[in-house]
């Protein structure tokens, strides 16, 4: 790739005034078109796209204004598209074998330090935006807030906080832990029973500065609790939730591998299903009809499969369940898909390695979603699940200028994901050539 930046003009120019050409070999934009454009030049003034030229443009000076400076950033060799937007991540936690103990470990400061790196990991991957849905202790408020204030490397965040639980559900801290040590948890930690706590417990989630709202409508797979399908909550506890969330301007995310459970939380009202694995034709009507989204997470049902294959790695009941489960999100994704449910991109980070959500464009080609649709659902579909159409999830005037670029061509092999080279967001940018752009050097 020939590239070149121009940081010294980049640096000394007032913020106001910068302006950086990126030209673009090839764009991929599904909000603009579902064939590519070739020689393109996106042009980002103040952090957002200014407009979308063809051809590429060459720089510009004024004779009257010494101080203005445009940059120029070649990527006439790469393949260019908008920021991808991940919708379900767990940025202050990753898997590892044995990591049960993690949470008697591990304290709050220790989770955000780890963030930081899982953080950067995934801005680098291409993930100018995620969707965080769950994290304990606060430390996802506090990694959200940390990067938008340009403190540390990481995508934008949208924060979920605390996924609420029943007693002894999926996201029930204390499964299997003794009482007498633990204590019996309640709204404060995200265990609600009844409608009355299932209010409180949401009132609670956004008095802390949770973006939205997420709640396990089934039971889990990689929770200390045998259950990894059954329906949990009532209709009515699940009404509770979406209800008050969406009063206070919140969209509400149910995981769910269960039908039943599902099933009630589309009739609830709720914005997403999570994982989906046992989802039936019926459930998929119902989706499809109220424009309720799957988030997928092949990636996850894939990765815990794997991982329940090496010894010790999770306990007994969490290794069968991976076993049974994990396998069979994909082709559920699949029959989703060719049913016309509205999908958006999400993979479960976390659960395996920070930086490989990527590989959801791998699975998804493998049971025949063409490139420009899976990329579709980490931009244009992703940002409506955000609630953020305006401004992310397409490279159009007046939106977030947050830019990505491959040298592969994604077109013909998804898998040219997998190696991103170039990284802008919010018209800073973090990744070039392939390396790292520090602080000191980043055109801003």
């Amino acid at each position: 790739m020939r590239t070149v930046l121009v940081l010294a003009a980049a640096l000394a120019a007032p913020a106001f005034a910068q302006t950086t050409l990126v030209h673009c070999g090839t764009l991929l934009d599904p909000a603009t078109s579902m064939e590519p454009m070739t020689e393109r030049t996106v042009v980002v003034r103040d952090g957002v796209v200014s407009e979308i030229n063809e051809g590429y443009r060459a720089p510009m000076t004024f004779e009257n204004d010494p101080d203005y400076r445009e940059a120029v950033v070649d990527l006439r060799d790469a393949t260019c598209m908008p920021g991808l937007i991940d919708s379900h991540t767990h940025l202050t936690g990753e898997s590892r074998k044995g990591g049960y103990i993690d949470d008697f470990r591990l304290t709050a400061a220790d989770r955000v330090l780890q963030a930081v790196a899982f953080a950067r990991s995934t801005l680098m991957a291409g993930f100018t935006t995620v969707r965080d849905v769950g994290g304990d202790e606060g430390a996802d408020y506090a990694l959200r807030d940390a990067i938008a204030r340009g403190d540390v490397e990481g995508p934008r965040m949208f924060v979920a906080g605390k996924s609420l639980s029943i007693s002894g559900g999926h996201a029930d801290p204390t499964n299997s832990y003794r009482e007498d040590i633990v204590g019996v948890p309640d709204e404060r930690q995200g265990v609600v029973d009844g409608t009355d706590a299932a209010v409180r417990g949401v009132r609670i989630a956004i008095r802390r500065g949770s973006d939205l709202i997420k709640f396990t409508a089934t039971g889990g797979v990689l929770s200390l609790q045998g259950d990894g399908s059954g329906a949990h909550f009532s209709e009515a506890e699940m009404r509770a939730i979406i209800e008050t969330a969406n009063s206070r301007g919140l969209t509400v995310a149910a995981h769910a591998h269960g039908d039943e459970g599902m099933q009630m939380a589309v009739r609830a009202g709720v914005s997403s299903i999570e994982h989906g694995t046992y989802m039936s034709d019926e459930t998929m009507a119902m989706m499809r009809q109220a424009g309720t989204y799957l988030v997928p997470t092949i990636t996850a049902g894939k990765s815990v499969a794997d991982s329940a294959r090496i010894e010790g790695y999770y306990t007994p009941v969490v290794t069968q369940k991976s076993l049974t489960i994990g396998p069979l999100i994909q082709d559920t994704f699949r029959r989703a898909y060719e049913a016309g449910v509205p999908i958006a991109f999400g993979t479960d980070a976390g659960v395996f390695r920070h930086g490989r959500n990527a590989l959801e464009f791998v699975y998804m080609e493998e049971v025949g979603v063409p490139f420009m649709e899976s990329l579709r659902t980490a931009t244009v579909n992703a940002a409506d699940l955000l609630n953020q159409t305006e401004r992310l999830g397409a490279l159009q005037r007046g939106f977030a200028a947050d830019i990505v670029a491959v040298q592969g061509a994604p077109l013909e092999d998804a898998s040219a994901m997998l190696d991103v080279s170039f990284v802008m967001k919010d018209g800073h940018v973090h990744k070039l050539d392939g390396v790292f752009v520090p602080f000191e050097l980043r055109a801003r």
